[in-house]
């Protein structure tokens, strides 16, 4: 059976291993939304992952609401990610840019003529968002109108094309931990009566229609879509996360997606689901491409799970925080670092690529 550094096809991309980075926000942009030079060297710095998948990168001024998170909408973004990609290459890694569109839980401090930010309908999440002036709480956003969803599909089929231009290897749908897309997909956050809202077909008509907009605009054996069926985070909630997300996972399969990427935690983790549900399974068995799974795991739980048959890639994401030479220390069993977590978000170079590897 396969392992973590075993290799895998990935559409056209013979991945080296299985350890793949997940997407993190580092808030490292600048406050314009624009990629920096230190985005290139933190990248390069980890391009022995079997694929790197960056962090959320918000489409639209529209989807805007993470403080310097970067975006893909302009033409000096797109300039700006060329160098990242090419740091990758040169490296001889692969990367995808993973498409974000946060939805309700951005803030009025982000949109134009402090509008309120966007959704499924005018449900607040609990919680704070980071604002350039710091937390504050969510607020409830306008529904988004029918009229107004082409719009918000054609600005992810834009920015897929945006990514390739600047030379991404493929994208990733940001479908999951309670922004945009998965605010639609929850019966928790989605109470709409129309075509977008109610029924399982029509919850996941926008993602869907997302999903197949951007397959058309780069070929879907670019195109890979990330889900969070049980996860809490932005106050999320559904009735059934196993019927919910294995329609989903058949429909996504019907487009020839290349992958499909669950966040699921371990058991124990914060993050897992407080009843235990698992949707893994099922999304197995729905879903005919690649399938990567993420949440606290470690080497040995990701052997496991990819020698099982489970899950054929393991995402792994505060590991490489510190250790951008991960896949060498799992593939000696050496010790990891531990990341200052303090540093995580929107500063300086320090806690961003200055972790040096084991040579150093």
């Amino acid at each position: 059976m396969p392992n973590l550094f075993d290799s895998i096809q990935l559409g056209s991309h013979l991945l080296p291993n299985r350890v793949f980075m997940a997407p993190m926000t580092r808030g490292r942009a600048t406050e314009a939304y624009v990629p920096t030079p230190a985005m290139a060297t933190y990248y390069e710095q980890r391009a022995s992952a079997g694929l790197l998948i960056t962090e959320g990168v918000q489409v639209s001024p529209q989807g805007v609401g993470w403080y310097r998170a970067p975006g893909i909408w302009s033409q000096a973004m797109v300039d700006a990610w060329r160098p990242v990609t090419a740091a990758v290459h040169d490296a001889g890694g692969r990367v995808y840019m993973q498409l974000w569109h946060l939805g309700r839980v951005s803030h009025p401090d982000y949109q134009a003529g402090a509008a309120l930010p966007v959704g499924p309908s005018a449900v607040a999440a609990a919680g704070d968002s980071h604002t350039p002036t710091g937390k504050k709480p969510y607020v409830v956003p306008r529904a988004l109108a029918v009229e107004e969803l082409p719009a918000v599909v054609d600005s992810f089929a834009q920015a897929a094309r945006n990514a390739i231009s600047a030379g991404f290897d493929g994208v990733e749908i940001h479908g999951a931990n309670g922004y945009l897309l998965d605010q639609f997909i929850r019966d928790g956050s989605n109470k709409r009566d129309d075509a977008y809202g109610g029924a399982l077909p029509n919850r996941w008509r926008l993602p869907l229609e997302v999903a197949a907009a951007v397959a058309a605009a780069i070929g879907p054996e670019r195109t890979g879509f990330r889900v969070s069926p049980t996860n809490g985070y932005n106050d999320m909630h559904d009735g059934d996360p196993v019927g919910t997300f294995r329609f989903g996972a058949e429909q996504l399969s019907k487009l020839g997606l290349v992958y499909l990427h669950v966040v699921e935690p371990v058991p124990g983790h914060m993050l897992a689901a407080a009843d235990g549900t698992q949707t893994l399974g099922a999304l197995r068995q729905a879903f005919d491409g690649v399938l990567i799974t993420n949440g606290g795991f470690g080497r040995d739980n990701g052997h496991e799970i990819v020698s099982s048959g489970a899950a054929d890639a393991v995402a792994f994401g505060v590991p490489f925080l510190a250790n951008p030479d991960l896949v060498q220390r799992f593939r000696i069993g050496a010790e990891l670092a531990a990341p200052d977590m303090a540093k995580l978000y929107a500063g300086d170079d320090s806690g961003y690529i200055d972790y040096p590897p084991m040579s150093q």
